[in-house]
């Protein structure tokens, strides 16, 4: 990656099973997207407390191997820390905390993983424990946790192996799980799920990963709570989900252009072809679902939690794409924590099917667009230097996209009218659908400037032809793109400040 922040990714085994298009195998990585991978997931041996393999055929030698296969990939990328994580949710709680409690068991379990560990050539561990003090484990261990980490510490010490942890975003949580300050002494880094904050549980239609809330259920209120318990910045990384969360309302909107948040939900969502999970969907189900049916889908934004959503009838999907991301990700960067790491990569668009709903980073290859954005947004905001600019990039610098028109310019004596007609533009306009509904946001163009304006309330995405201060059409950027009021056009999302709160970076 070009630029100098942690991009760890994980990787769930068990999608190799998936069907079709959703089979995620070692092959199907790309590991220049990522700065760490991590193996999800090896489990505990609660009878001799020991790390093991939740899968023998799959992971190890007598099946395919993949241990051994995954950190072969260091040899073609030594840039890379491979790790192995375990846990998860299924794991539990109760166990860890049982191993946590006994010195004699700890130092079994931590002996086992330095073997482990060099054994399978890992040079990481990424404990995830889900979670200390709840889902069946003990608040009495609560220091004993902590010895759990300087133990792992100490032995990690020689042979160099990285040592992180993944913790709940949950700030009740945090507080009845984590003693902060202590595991942070430990931890090479410290993963937040900030994903989960809602879901059907919830029996209405919340944000799966919202950047902001009023109900302390956020990005910004998860990392302001560990930065204020004592964590260092530069060891927090940002967990962003690449999937989204499904849901099924009560009542069908009564427009499709009607924001869904907020109304009531079944306890139950649907799934995707591919994960199988009711109330669950990756990135790629979520976009093949939409490009196939893209006349039945409405897209949307919802401002206050800067999350995208979907809408088909009493379908809701609430999920994150690359606007949403450089969102959290710019946040990241501004408060200087160490970078972001993703659950999990093999729900990225890995095969490059959806193409058409947002224009390729790279006109000759389309997959992986959520690693491939999270790494242009990082390497654009961490690598500007303090003066720099809009101003001083060319067209071609910048990686202009061409104006996609959702409908036609017509002067007041009714004959057309092209605002573009001197903008120059590097290559031709790709082949994909132009009609788009331009969502009705009360945009007003009293007292501005004869031409095209971002409409910050769809966070740049909608646009609106202002003349004498009256609004002659609306218009909708599309294809992942935002509109830049500078250059007037609609512009690769990574390139456009859209009125941030968190300032130019």
């Amino acid at each position: 990656p070009r630029h100098n922040k942690v991009v760890a990714c994980y990787v769930a085994s068990w999608a190799l099973y998936r069907p079709e298009n959703g089979k995620f195998g070692i092959n199907n990585l790309r590991p220049e997207l990522c700065t760490h991978l991590i193996y999800a997931f090896a489990g505990l041996n609660h009878t001799n407390w020991t790390i093991k393999s939740l899968d023998p055929f799959k992971d190890i030698e007598n099946g395919t191997g993949d241990y051994r296969r995954f950190t072969q990939i260091r040899e073609d990328y030594p840039h890379l820390k491979i790790s192995i994580a375990i846990g998860g949710w299924n794991e539990g709680s109760q166990n860890y905390s049982e191993l946590a409690s006994s010195p004699v068991r700890r130092n079994r379990f931590v002996n086992s993983v330095v073997e482990f560990l060099r054994e399978y050539r890992f040079n990481g561990f990424d404990l995830d424990w889900e979670f200390p003090g709840s889902r069946g484990g003990m608040p009495v261990h609560f220091m004993q946790y902590i010895d759990l980490y300087q133990e792992l510490k100490e032995a990690f010490i020689k042979p160099g192996y990285v040592l992180t942890a993944a913790i709940s975003a949950n700030l009740g949580m945090i507080d009845a799980g984590y003693n902060i300050p202590e595991i942070s002494k430990y931890l090479d880094h410290i993963h937040v799920m900030a994903y989960d904050y809602h879901g059907t549980w919830d029996l209405k239609v919340l944000p799966n990963s919202p950047m902001t809330s009023h109900d302390k259920l956020s990005v910004e209120d998860t990392i302001g709570h560990l930065l204020n318990k004592g964590a260092p910045a530069n060891k927090l990384v940002l967990g962003l989900p690449m999937y989204g969360r499904t849901f099924i309302l009560t009542t069908k909107p009564s427009s499709p252009q009607e924001n869904p948040m907020n109304k009531t939900c079944l306890p139950d969502g649907f799934k995707g072809p591919y994960t199988g999970q009711v109330g669950f969907m990756g990135y790629n189900e979520i976009c093949e679902v939409i490009v196939k049916d893209l006349h039945l889908w409405t897209t949307g934004w919802d401002m206050e939690s800067s999350t995208p959503y979907a809408v088909k009838d009493d379908h809701v999907i609430v999920y994150d794409n690359p606007i949403s991301m450089k969102t959290k990700i710019e946040y990241a960067t501004k408060m200087n924590l160490a970078g972001v790491m993703v659950w999990s990569i093999d729900t990225d668009d890995f095969h490059g099917k959806c193409a058409n709903l947002m224009e390729s980073l790279d006109p000759t290859d389309s997959t992986f667009p959520l690693m491939r954005s999270i790494n242009m947004v990082l390497a654009n905001t961490t690598n500007r230097k303090p003066d720099d600019s809009n101003d001083n990039k060319s067209s071609s610098d910048r990686f202009l996209s061409t104006v996609v028109f959702a409908g036609h310019y017509y002067n007041e004596d009714g004959t057309p009218y092209d605002p573009y007609h001197n903008l120059h533009l590097p290559h031709d306009p790709p082949l994909y659908p132009t009609y788009h509904r331009v969502p009705r946001t009360g945009f007003s163009c009293y007292g501005l400037e004869n031409q095209l304006w971002a409409d910050l309330s769809t966070q740049c995405q909608a646009y609106h032809l202002c003349r004498d201060g009256r609004l002659i059409s609306s218009h909708l950027c599309v294809n992942g793109t935002l509109f830049n009021e500078q250059f007037q056009v609609c512009d690769q999302f990574y390139n456009v400040r859209c009125g941030s709160p968190y300032g130019d970076l």
